[in-house]
């Protein structure tokens, strides 16, 4: 897959097209951002069936603010419109196909029923104060 630039503009209907998104927040000052950069296009190329999109923080501050982006590069990925990982660092190539292969493999039946009931738990706290 090319490498897409998101923006606050086309983030939801880029992202709603694939079933697995990984997402690199990044800045052009970021010394770490450009060492990553050629890691995270090489990986891209491996993986036709899943959307890579560069967010640069400078010109996204909405979209970085919005993610809680603290440090950069920051890798996400986003599985079925659910982030199920955030890091913030350089990441080497093969821990970065380790992560979408845990991804891939990720069972989100599972996952959602496991947010739903943590939803449910804070909602029985909060009624019971």
């Amino acid at each position: 897959m090319p490498l897409v630039t998101l923006t606050k503009d086309n983030f939801n209907e880029e992202v709603q097209k694939y079933e697995i998104a990984v997402l690199d927040f990044w800045a052009p000052w970021c010394a770490p951002c450009r060492q990553f950069a050629p890691i995270f296009e090489e990986v891209a190329k491996e993986y036709p069936d899943i959307l890579f999109g560069k967010i640069n923080t400078e010109e996204e501050q909405e979209l970085a603010a919005y993610f809680q982006i603290r440090s950069i590069p920051t890798v996400m990925v986003i599985k079925e419109g659910v982030v199920v990982f955030a890091q913030p660092g350089l990441l080497p190539k093969e821990a970065l196909k380790d992560i979408i292969k845990q991804a891939q493999e990720l069972d989100m039946e599972k996952v959602k029923a496991e947010m739903e009931k943590e939803q449910q738990n804070q909602q029985q706290q909060e009624e019971s104060k």
